[in-house]
């Protein structure tokens, strides 16, 4: 077991508090401090102690893949942690993104690399399948809803340039209205988004469809002259309490918009954005990538499979996710999960270590490393922990 120090990502929209305060450090920060990366991502690795200092996890993971990873995961994946854990503090909206399959990630990113010329959308050849976990009340967008809902919505601003939007809407082709509104033309995008500005604005405060409009007010104010405000209208709005999950497969249209949570996802870095950002926007990859189907439900809802341990299974073999919360006076607890593990501490002060070892402690904001040849992990202290694993 190793004490894990992070990397924090300083992005624009990041909250100069969430993290800080998770950790116990001084608040407000010097700068925004968005994301917290744990892992062996080469774009951040972490690191652990060593004998002559700071060790990157990918180094430690190269140099004893099988005893780092165990066989099978070694055998499945290569040298490399399947998985990356991150704890996410938006202060502001982020980009609406997707992410590709995996069999497209490898074909694009083949491609990418063959032609010097080729637009850079990709990092590498992997997939980026995630799961977020609210640690405060967080608000994201996740996933297209019906779109005769999105219609209406669009309908209720009478702006009669949107009228081929909203036609299309009605007929439930959620990929030409997309691809409508983020082809719009550039030099009527200012005065398009004012005029929507100007409408939800005038929607009064108990119509059925307010909180469309809210949003729409907030993400113009944030990135005005940008049509994925009205794309951000095709999706699903979800508020998570504490404890609450959503998942976004690949194809996904998302966006998250506030809040504090951690995040598991496949080691990688592909994004493909469509608006809400200064960043490179390539609408016609996003388009190749998204998958235009309503998602009916976007919560990933956690099983408890016994007291004060909950678990979130996802359809892909590169990480599954644990919360282990410990009250007062309990017994050490046998952790679930094998394989290389993170830990990460998001309450009180917890104790993991191994069975003929020295514990690591996890407080808030902090994380430990395991790797396979650690064998069985048991944590004890109170408070609540986190787990990163490859299920078996």
């Amino acid at each position: 077991m190793y004490p894990l120090t992070g990397v924090i990502r300083p992005y624009a929209w990041g909250s100069r508090t969430a993290i800080a305060e998770l950790q116990g450090r001084p608040a407000p920060t010097e700068g925004p401090e968005a994301e917290l990366w744990l892992g062996a991502h080469p774009g951040d690795p972490s690191t652990v102690p060593g004998p002559d200092g700071p060790v990157q996890l990918t180094d430690l993971i190269a140099g004893d893949p099988q005893g780092q990873l165990g066989g099978e995961i070694a055998e499945t994946f290569g040298p490399r942690l399947p998985y990356l854990m991150k704890v996410l503090a938006a202060d502001a909206p982020l980009s609406l993104q997707a992410h590709p399959d995996l069999a497209y990630a490898r074909e694009a990113f083949a491609r990418q690399e063959a032609d010097p010329d080729a637009p850079k959308n990709y990092t590498d050849a992997n997939h980026k399948p995630e799961m977020l976990v609210a640690l405060t009340p967080f608000e994201a967008l996740c996933g297209f809803r019906p779109p005769t809902v999105t219609a209406d919505v669009i309908a209720g601003l009478d702006l009669p340039r949107l009228a081929p939007v909203v036609t299309t809407l009605r007929a439930g082709d959620l990929s030409e209205a997309v691809r409508l509104l983020l082809s719009w033309p550039t030099d009527d995008r200012k005065a398009l988004i004012e005029d929507v500005v100007t409408a939800a604005g005038r929607i009064p405060a108990d119509h059925p469809h307010t909180d469309s409009y809210r949003l729409a007010l907030d993400l113009a104010g944030h990135y005005p002259g940008d049509p994925g405000v009205l794309v951000a209208l095709l999706l699903n709005l979800v508020r998570l309490a504490p404890g609450e999950a959503i998942w976004m497969p690949a194809g996904n249209l998302h966006a998250y918009l506030r809040g504090l949570g951690v995040e598991l996802m496949a080691a990688s870095d592909n994004v493909l954005r469509g608006g809400l950002t200064p960043k490179r926007v390539d609408v016609a990859e996003l388009l190749k990538v998204l998958r235009f189907e309503v998602l009916d439900d976007p919560l990933l809802h956690g099983a408890e499979t016994e007291p004060g341990v909950t678990s979130w299974q996802v359809p892909v073999p590169d990480f599954e996710l644990y919360r282990i919360t410990l009250a007062e006076n309990r017994p050490p607890l046998r952790l679930p999960g094998t394989g290389p593990r993170i830990i990460l501490g998001a309450a009180g002060d917890v104790h993991v270590g191994e069975d003929h070892g020295i514990p690591v402690t996890v407080a808030p904001g902090e994380a430990a490393y395991a790797p396979a040849s650690a064998g069985p992990l048991t944590a004890a202290g109170t408070g609540t922990i986190f787990i990163a694993a490859v299920p078996a």
